[in-house]
C-alpha cells in the first residue's frame, strides 16, 4: 500500500516530474555560466554580449530543453531533410519553403526556406519596400486563410517607415485605392466605404510590425525570438539592412566592418529561429554609372559581407524610372522632324517596360540563378505575376 511505483496510469505524470527537474538542472547549470562569464570573462567581452548570450541559452533551453547546442548525429540531419523534402511533395504546387505569392519567383526558388537569408537589394524608388510587404502580406494570407498549413507568421521590421505608413500600403494593395490619395483624404465615400471593408479583412492577418528606429542586431534577434516564443513566427522580414544600427566595437572599425556583422547576426538568427529573413538593402549610386543601371553581385562587394553571409540575392530593377527620367528635349542643332523620331523612339521603349519590373535573382546557394519579370502598379504599390501570353512583344 506505501508502494510508490510507477503505474501505467501515472507514468506521464511521472515523466512530466523527471523532465521538470531535468531543466531545472540544466538552468542552475546555465546560470552559473552566466555568474561566472560575468565574474571571468575576456576583457573585450562586453556586458551586452553577455546578456545575448544568456538570452539565446535560456531561449534554447525554453524550447529544445538543451542550452548548450554543438554536434548533432548525421541520422538526425537526415531525418529533418527527409522531413523537408516530404513536406514539398505533399504541398501543393510543391514548395518546400514559404511562398512569396508570386508564381514564377516561387518556381525559380521553391518557396522562401528555413534558416536561409535572403537578401532584396536595389536603389530608391524600385519598390524594395512594396515587394516585400507585397511577400509579406501573401504569406501571413496563406498561414490565416490555410490555419497554418501554408505560409507564415510574419515579424516586420521597419526601420524606415510608421507602422501605420506600412499598414496604410497594405490597405492601398488591397482595395485598389491609391495611397497618396489616402493620405490626402480625397476619397469618395464609395471608395471609403472599399477601404473600410479591407480593413476589417486585414484584421486577423498575422502580421507583426516592428518600427522601432536603428535597433542593433542584438535587440532585433531579442524580439524576434520573444514573437516567435508568443506566435510561433515563421519569417523575418528587416527595412533595411543598412538602418540597422551596429555594436559599439564594430562602431570603431568602420562600416563595411559594420554591415558585415549585421548580416552574419541576420544569418545567425535565421538558422537560430529556423525561419527565412529577408533583409533589404540599398545600393549606391555606384549603380546607376553604368548604361543600363542594372544591378550585379559586384554592386555588393563594397558592403562588407552580404553576398557571402546571404543564401539568396535578389535585385529589383525598374528600368521605366529611368528611362521616365531620359525623355527627350529639343536641342538647338536639329529640325521638328529629328526631334520628333528621337521622341517616338523614347515612347516606343518606355511603353515596352511600362509597369514591368525585373526582379534578379543573383545568386541561390542551392538553385539556379534567373531573371523574374513581374508587373508594377505604383499607384497601389503593388507587384503581381506577369503574363507572357497577353504580352508577347516582352
Amino acid at each position: 500500500p506505501g508502494s510508490r511505483a510507477v503505474t501505467v496510469i501515472n507514468a506521464g505524470e511521472y515523466g512530466n516530474v523527471i523532465y521538470d527537474l531535468y531543466l531545472k538542472r540544466e538552468l542552475i547549470a546555465l546560470g552559473e555560466d552566466v555568474v561566472n562569464a560575468a565574474y571571468g570573462g575576456e576583457v573585450e567581452e562586453t556586458a551586452t554580449s553577455q546578456i545575448e548570450l544568456a538570452e539565446q541559452s535560456l531561449y534554447d533551453l525554453a524550447t529544445s530543453g538543451d542550452y548548450e547546442g554543438g554536434f548533432v548525429a548525421f541520422k538526425e540531419s537526415v531525418i529533418k531533410a527527409i522531413e523537408i523534402a516530404t513536406n514539398a511533395h505533399n504541398r501543393q504546387g510543391g514548395l518546400a519553403g514559404v511562398g512569396t505569392g508570386f508564381r514564377d519567383v516561387d518556381k525559380l526558388l521553391g518557396g522562401m526556406h528555413s534558416s536561409d537569408l535572403l537578401i532584396l537589394a536595389g536603389r530608391p524608388s524600385m519598390g524594395k519596400t512594396a515587394l516585400a510587404t507585397n511577400i509579406a502580406f501573401n504569406a501571413a494570407k496563406d498561414y490565416y486563410e490555410s490555419e497554418g498549413r501554408e505560409g507564415a507568421v510574419v515579424g516586420f521590421f521597419s526601420l524606415e517607415m510608421s507602422s501605420e505608413q506600412l499598414a496604410s500600403r497594405i490597405l492601398s494593395e488591397q482595395s485598389n485605392i491609391s495611397s497618396d490619395r489616402m493620405r490626402k483624404g480625397e476619397l469618395a465615400t464609395e471608395e471609403f466605404n472599399r477601404l473600410s471593408a479591407a480593413s476589417t479583412t486585414l484584421h486577423n492577418i498575422p502580421i507583426f510590425i516592428d518600427d522601432t528606429p536603428a535597433l542593433t542586431v542584438s535587440a532585433l534577434r531579442t524580439r524576434a525570438r520573444r514573437l516567435k516564443r508568443q506566435h510561433n513566427l515563421g519569417m523575418i522580414v528587416v527595412d533595411y539592412l543598412q538602418l540597422i544600427a551596429g555594436s559599439g566595437s564594430s562602431r570603431n572599425d568602420g562600416r563595411v566592418q559594420e554591415v558585415s556583422e549585421i548580416t552574419r547576426g541576420l544569418k545567425t538568427l535565421a538558422k537560430e529561429l529556423e525561419v527565412p529573413v529577408i533583409a533589404l538593402s540599398q545600393l549606391s549610386r555606384a549603380v546607376e554609372q553604368r548604361d543600363p543601371p542594372r544591378p550585379q553581385l559586384s554592386d555588393l562587394r563594397e558592403s562588407g559581407s552580404i553576398e557571402q553571409d546571404a543564401d539568396v540575392v535578389m535585385f529589383i530593377y525598374r528600368e521605366e524610372y529611368y528611362l521616365e527620367r531620359k525623355k527627350p528635349g529639343h536641342r538647338g542643332d536639329e529640325d521638328s522632324s529629328k526631334f520628333e523620331e528621337r521622341m517616338s523612339r523614347w515612347e516606343e521603349n518606355k511603353d515596352k517596360v511600362a509597369n514591368l519590373a525585373d526582379l534578379i535573382v543573383a545568386k541561390q546557394r542551392h538553385g539556379p540563378i534567373d531573371d523574374v519579370k513581374l508587373v508594377f502598379n505604383g499607384a497601389f504599390t503593388r507587384f503581381s505575376d506577369y503574363d507572357f501570353q497577353h504580352n508577347p512583344d516582352h
